[in-house]
């Protein structure tokens, strides 16, 4: 039998984001896009959907903190070799190096948590390029002010 918990005037309201209302933002890399659905407070991190369309490629990056992956959609091969379908689900640690691949005729989404930031590497390890929650953020700002379209608060409280 459910357990009645009384008057609900102590729950705190939810934050939802309805993805519907949310822009797919393109990165700066090619066929990357982004769906932001929570920038996390002081610095922490960024909850995003990510997608891709057969054959692209993931560069070689850096995570400074721990990421979580969630496949929705499409497969993406590994730079061990191994192959990450729908439904599988990829913890990476803080410090970790990678790239990956799109591969098959599905395009790839992914529900992504990113903890810290990701620093994309070249040549011996040279930084090309970092993101973190404040770039993600500027880029959403931007993305929806040059197009006239409302910003969602996607803050985290």
């Amino acid at each position: 039998m459910p357990h009645d918990p009384g008057p609900l005037s102590h729950c705190r309201p939810a934050r939802i984001a309805a993805g519907a209302a949310l822009p797919w933002i393109p990165s700066g890399l090619p066929g990357l896009s982004v769906q932001p659905l929570r920038f996390l407070a002081d610095g922490r991190g960024f909850v995003e959907l990510l997608r891709m369309p057969p054959g692209s490629v993931m560069p070689l990056h850096r995570h400074s903190g721990e990421a979580h992956a969630y496949q929705l959609s499409g497969w993406r091969q590994l730079c061990g070799g191994e192959i990450v379908g729908p439904g599988d689900y990829v913890y990476e640690p803080a410090g970790h190096v990678d790239w990956w691949k799109v591969v098959g005729d599905e395009i790839l989404t992914a529900l992504v948590v990113t903890m810290g930031a990701i620093e994309f590497l070249g040549p011996g390890g040279s930084l090309r390029g970092r993101t973190d929650a404040d770039g993600r953020r500027e880029a959403y700002r931007r993305y929806c002010g040059e197009r006239g379209l409302d910003t969602v608060d996607l803050e985290d409280a």
